[in-house]
């Protein structure tokens, strides 16, 4: 398999507004405050398949199987409330584990499996932790403990409806939403 036609993709629930522009904000505010970027190369978004590399020629298989599998599913309500970390570079919007929010996790991770023949290592030794990262990988550890110190009690807490899964892309400097995949009962 030719390494040039291999692109970067995955899967996630990507908020509606506000709290897309709330869950942005706070990612400029560590550009700004905290010195770190890279959390803006994507868009404020709960992860459900890490990223996996996948022949371009043959995403729209990636989307049909996106569409199959959301085709039955039920729009539900995710709750955000407060901050998390995973010392000493990640700092994220915790979102509150729900078991619509487990199951379309599950779902996912099964079709990567079985349509898309995906076997990453990291989904058996890591649970699922919902979250959305605001701070990562740029973060420097002085930089952490400082916001971790302020961001640890600051208050915030809102709910949006999940609507559609999306499938983003990266375009070797951003990730991007090639597709989105409405939640629609049958």
């Amino acid at each position: 398999m030719k390494k040039d036609n291999l692109k970067l993709y995955f899967v996630a629930i990507v908020p509606g507004k506000p709290v897309y522009e709330e869950v942005l904000a706070f990612k400029e505010e560590f550009k700004e405050r905290f010195n770190s970027k890279a959390a803006l190369r994507s868009p404020p978004h709960i992860t459900l398949h890490m990223p996996f590399q996948w022949k371009e020629e043959k995403e729209q298989l990636l989307v049909s199987s996106l569409e199959d599998l959301t085709n039955g599913q039920t729009p539900f309500d995710i709750k955000v409330e407060g901050f998390g970390a995973f010392p000493p570079r990640v700092i994220y919007v915790n979102v509150i584990e729900s078991n619509a929010l487990k199951a379309i996790f599950q779902a996912v991770q099964k079709n990567a499996r079985i349509d898309w023949h995906i076997y990453p290592k990291s989904t058996n030794s890591r649970p699922f932790k919902p979250h959305m990262t605001i701070a990562f990988r740029d973060l420097k550890k002085l930089e952490f403990f400082k916001a971790w110190e302020e961001f640890e009690n600051r208050k915030y807490i809102a709910q949006f409806l999940a609507e559609d899964i999306c499938l983003l892309k990266h375009n070797g400097t951003n990730w991007n939403i090639l597709h989105r995949t409405t939640l629609a009962e049958k």
